[in-house]
C-alpha cells in the first residue's frame, strides 16, 4: 500500500482563521460598547472624574451642573492652569508684600525734614528717598544696621553725617544732585560698599584717601563735580569696573590708571584733556572708553586701533547757550538739570550700543547739545 499524501489549501485555512479573528473583535468590540453604555460604568468613570477634581481642589460647582457630573477633560485642563496661576501670583505678592515691610520709601517737596517714626524702624533694609527738601541726614542712622541700600537722589543734602561709617552692611549709596561739597572719611568705613554715586553734586572737588578701603566697589560715579583729576583713593579701589568722571575739570589722566586692571568702562567727557596716556592700552578689560575730542590733540594709535574689542567714542561737544540769569541760584539748577539730562542720554546711548549686533570701534563727531 502506497503512501497516502493529505494536500492543505492553506489559502483557505488562513481565510478561516482571519474569519475567526475578525468575529471575535467584533465581539470584544460590542463588549466593550455595552460596559460603556452601562450606568455601573458610567458611574465609576464619573467617581474617578471627582476624586481627580477633589485631588486637584476644583470646587464641586466647576464640575456638577443640574445635578450631574460634568466630566469635561477642560475642566481639569482649564482650573488646573488657572489654579497655578492664581498661585504663583499669590506667592509673588506675599513675597514683594514681605519685602516691602523692609523698604522705606518717601518723595515729594513738602517734606523738610525726615519722619520722626523712622527712628523706630531700625529693622528696614532700604530707604529710597527723592525729590524732597530735605537737607540733613538724622545721625539715628548708626541705628540701621541692617541697611543695604541708601537712595537719596535729587533731595537738598549738604552734606554726609560720619555716622554713615556705622553701617557695615551697606552696598548702594547713592546720594546724587544734592548739594554735596564734601565726603566724611567715615565713609570708608563700609567696607561691603558697591556701588556710589556722588554725581550732580556740582561742588565735590576731592575724596578722602580713607575710601581706599572700599575693596568691594564696582561702580563710582562722581560725575559733574569739579574733580581736577581722578582722586587717589578711586586708584586704589582694586574692583572698580565702571568709572564716571564726566563733567569735571580733568585736565589730564594718571600714568598709573592702569592699575585699575578689572576697569571696564571709562567716561571722561566733558572735562579739559588734551592727551590720553598709552597706560590706556594696558588695561586687559577696558571695553568701552568715552572723551571729548575737541580738546585732544594727542591720542595713542593703539587706542584707535586696539584689537582687545575696546569702543573708543569721542563726542565732538556742541557749545550751549548761556542764559543770563541774576539769581546765580537758577543757573545752578538750570545747569543741574542739564546734567540730568546728559547723563540719561549717555546711558541710553551706552546700552543702545551695547546691544548692537556690530558695534562700531570708532565713533567721532557724536554731537551732544541741550538748548535750555
Amino acid at each position: 500500500m502506497g503512501h497516502q499524501v493529505i494536500i492543505f489549501d492553506f489559502s483557505l485555512i488562513r481565510g478561516l482563521w482571519e474569519t475567526r479573528v475578525k468575529k471575535n473583535k467584533e465581539r470584544q468590540r460590542k463588549e466593550k460598547e455595552r460596559l460603556e453604555k452601562s450606568s455601573l460604568e458610567k458611574i465609576k468613570q464619573e467617581w474617578n472624574f471627582i476624586l481627580e477634581c477633589r485631588k486637584k481642589g476644583i470646587p464641586q460647582s466647576k464640575y456638577l451642573k443640574n445635578g450631574f457630573v460634568d466630566t469635561d477633560e477642560k475642566v481639569l485642563d482649564t482650573y488646573g492652569k488657572t489654579t497655578q496661576l492664581q498661585k504663583k501670583c499669590a506667592l509673588s505678592d506675599e513675597a514683594n508684600k514681605e519685602r516691602n515691610k523692609f523698604i522705606f520709601q518717601l518723595s515729594g517737596q513738602q517734606w523738610t525734614e525726615f519722619p520722626e517714626s523712622l527712628k523706630d524702624q531700625t529693622f528696614l533694609k532700604e530707604w529710597h528717598v527723592s525729590n524732597t527738601s530735605i537737607q540733613t541726614i538724622p545721625d539715628y542712622i548708626a541705628l540701621f544696621q541692617e541697611l543695604r541700600v541708601l537712595e537719596l537722589s535729587k533731595n537738598q543734602i549738604n552734606h554726609l553725617p560720619v555716622e554713615i561709617g556705622c553701617l557695615k552692611n551697606l552696598k548702594v549709596l547713592n546720594v546724587s544732585f544734592n548739594n554735596l561739597k564734601s565726603v566724611p572719611p567715615e565713609l570708608g568705613d563700609c567696607e561691603n560698599l558697591e556701588k556710589l554715586d556722588l554725581s550732580g553734586n556740582m561742588e565735590i572737588r576731592e575724596l578722602p584717601f580713607e575710601l581706599s578701603n572700599l575693596k568691594q566697589v564696582t561702580v563710582v560715579d562722581v560725575s559733574a563735580n569739579k574733580f581736577p583729576s581722578i582722586p587717589i583713593c578711586v586708584l586704589r579701589m582694586s574692583n572698580l569696573q565702571w568709572l564716571d568722571i564726566s563733567s569735571n575739570n580733568l585736565r589730564d589722566l594718571p600714568e598709573d590708571i592702569d592699575r585699575l586692571d578689572q576697569l571696564q568702562t571709562l567716561l571722561l567727557q566733558k572735562n579739559k584733556l588734551t592727551y590720553l596716556p598709552r597706560a590706556l592700552v594696558n588695561m586687559p578689560k577696558l571695553s568701552l572708553l568715552v572723551v571729548s575730542g575737541d580738546d585732544l590733540v594727542e591720542i595713542p594709535t593703539a587706542i584707535c586701533e586696539s584689537t582687545t574689542g575696546l569702543k573708543f567714542i569721542s563726542l565732538k561737544d556742541s557749545p550751549v547757550e548761556t542764559i543770563v540769569c541774576e539769581d546765580a541760584e537758577e543757573i545752578i539748577e538750570s545747569e543741574r538739570e542739564r546734567e540730568q539730562f546728559e547723563k540719561e542720554f549717555m546711558k541710553a546711548y551706552i546700552e543702545d550700543l551695547r546691544e548692537r549686533d556690530s558695534a562700531p570701534s570708532y565713533t567721532t563727531k557724536v554731537l551732544l547739545s541741550l538748548q535750555l
